[in-house]
């Protein structure tokens, strides 16, 4: 279960001193899931970025990690009695985990020179060792009041201050480093496009001679800078490219970089900054095969390899499971291809793990929403962040043919997730549900669990039987959640996107909603998901209990040990970080 054993014991006792000459890589992420308790995330771009940074500690990679402070955090979300989400901020205690560190540096913002402190959190791993999370503060009394704000709120606010978080990140992250005395970095990795001006201010120290440069070349010399910059594209939504207008890069950042160069690798309308990522990172890679294919569409012209996603198979496998891997594959949080062999288990062991499992979700269920969930029926699960691609009321397409499928196969579902502030077709999508919790009532339990984040998730996905996911293909990047189902022998019910096309055999890991290549749309897809609900997974699960485990070893078997941080960051290692 997600929780806090990935941590040193006394977090004031840590200093940097004895990463300084050791760390190699620079992983730059705008947002971490490092602690329970410490609100540095919204969704799966951080908790991806704390797997990988308990993968590096578990192998032992020569790694420091960069964010944001992020002191109000993203979002805590609670529902009124009819659905309504009401947003407001996160805070958390950062000096209970962190250590603040002298050094500072500044930045010229929009006229006002804007001082950044780091605070150190030291991640340890119970099986390697030690790496350090560095995270950047502008609430300094020196600063002025409109620049101490600027990283409060995760993904808050306007462009223009989520223009300055980036400011803060790339620029600033990369010159603490030095000010710091990290003086061995050789790679930079850029977890999504949010820091790619950390690449832009390595390039300011390359220019090229005058007698090298002919009309509208670029000015500059990207070789040195592609060397050091990795890149890993998260979305294929064009929303999620952050775009700023270069009236207000200029506003922010005047006589920092020339516009007319930087249009030559940033866009030429706005200051696009994953095509700037692209244009300056030597190994670009999208989060799986699918997803790489889909960027390279977007962005033609540049080269995009695939490395698929995983998770921290210790940090996300329920207690239950973990004891009994513990017992049987002693070396499983290492080296997870070991659980290659858990489809030998007793069927009576995964279902006895499940049990417990199942029994911490139907308890958490009833003390958060007063929904009394039966012991009997089959619980489907679907937590997504609540945007309309993402399809989160596929299920509810048809009431009354979901009535005819209970009826015949009685069945349970279990929601959460939020919607970002400002996505208001994103908060309707979650009003619509609890209408559809409420017009089912009396048919089939349904429950919506509030303010969705890991600690709900180690408690949600493990506890269901059935993985539901129903995005618009191919717009699911990875998908994580059903990895962390697959750990737990949940078995996953999804569109062919994302990672699930690489991980699905029909009826043996769990099942496929629609073909690949299908056109996705909405009335085709949920007639693809009421017709295998109705005619493969309920009838399974209702009459040959026997089957259903031997689904649920194959998941784990033939999932866990290959969509798992520690396979996903040896890649990293072997193919972008020694080149």
């Amino acid at each position: 279960m997600f929780h806090d054993s990935y941590h040193a014991p006394d977090q004031h006792a840590q200093t940097i001193g004895p990463f300084l000459s050791l760390t190699r890589v620079a992983y730059f992420s705008m947002e971490i899931a490092l602690h329970p308790k410490m609100h540095t995330y919204s969704g799966g771009l951080g908790v991806l970025a704390g797997d990988t940074a308990r993968s590096a500690a578990d192998l032992e990679l020569p790694m420091v990690f960069v964010t944001l402070v992020s002191r109000k955090g993203y979002l805590r979300q609670t529902l009124d009695s009819e659905g309504w989400q009401q947003g407001d901020s996160d805070p958390w205690v950062l000096q209970d985990f962190a250590t603040p560190l002298r050094a500072k540096v500044s930045l010229p913002i929009n006229g006002r020179e804007v001082w950044i402190r780091p605070w150190l959190y030291v991640l340890r791993s119970p099986i390697g060792h030690d790496v350090p999370v560095l995270m950047l503060d502008t609430d300094l009394p020196e600063n002025d009041p409109l620049d101490r704000s600027i990283t409060d709120q995760l993904y808050g606010g306007d462009a223009e201050y989520r223009l300055r978080q980036e400011i803060v990140l790339g620029i600033g992250g990369l010159r603490l480093l030095s000010a710091l005395g990290f003086a061995n970095i050789k790679t930079f990795h850029l977890n999504e496009g949010h820091a790619a001006l950390l690449a832009l201010d390595l390039l300011r120290r390359f220019p090229r001679p005058d007698d090298q440069v002919n009309g509208n070349d670029l000015r500059y010399d990207v070789g040195p800078v592609r060397d050091m910059c990795i890149f890993t594209t998260h979305t294929p939504v064009e929303a999620g490219h952050d775009a700023f207008e270069y009236e207000l890069v200029y506003d922010l950042l005047p006589d920092y970089f020339e516009l007319d160069q930087l249009r030559l690798l940033a866009g030429s309308e706005k200051l696009n900054m994953t095509r700037l990522a692209l244009s300056l990172s030597g190994f670009v890679n999208g989060v799986a095969q699918r997803h790489a294919r889909t960027t390279r569409s977007m962005f033609p012209g540049y080269r995009i390899r695939a490395i698929t996603n995983g998770v921290h198979l210790p940090t996300w496998a329920h207690r239950a499971f973990a004891h009994l891997y513990n017992e049987h594959y002693p070396s499983w949080g290492l080296e997870p291809e070991v659980l290659s062999q858990a489809d030998q288990l007793h069927g009576g062991l995964i279902w006895d793990a499940h049990a417990e499992a199942r029994q911490d979700l139907v308890r958490l269920v009833a003390e958060q929403t007063g929904v009394e969930l039966d012991p009997d029926r089959p619980i489907i699960g679907y937590a997504r962040r609540m945007t309309s691609y993402k399809r989160p009321e596929l299920l509810f397409t048809d009431i009354e043919r979901l009535r005819a499928i209970n009826r015949q196969f009685p069945f349970q579902v279990v929601l959460a997730g939020k919607a970002h502030h400002r996505d208001e077709p994103g908060k309707r999508h979650i009003r619509n549900i609890f209408g559809h919790i409420q017009d089912l009532a009396g048919d089939i339990p349904v429950a919506f669990l509030p303010n969705y984040e890991a600690s709900v998730a180690s408690v949600l996905v493990p506890g269901v039987d059935v993985w539901l996911n129903t995005p618009v293909p191919p717009m699911e990047a990875s998908g994580t959640s059903g990895m962390k189902a697959a750990l737990n022998g949940v078995l996953n019910l999804s569109v062919l996107d994302g990672w699930w096309i690489e991980a699905c055999l029909d009826g043996v890991t769990g099942w496929a909603i629609g073909e690949d290549g299908g056109n996705g749309a909405a009335r085709a897809s949920a007639e693809d998901l009421y017709q295998k609900l109705e005619q493969a997974v309920l009838p399974l699960y209702h009459g040959d209990r026997e089957a259903w485990i031997q689904m649920m070893k194959q998941a784990i078997s033939k999932i866990a040990p290959i969509f798992n941080s520690q396979r996903m960051m040896r890649r990293y290692a072997a193919e972008a970080y020694v080149r």
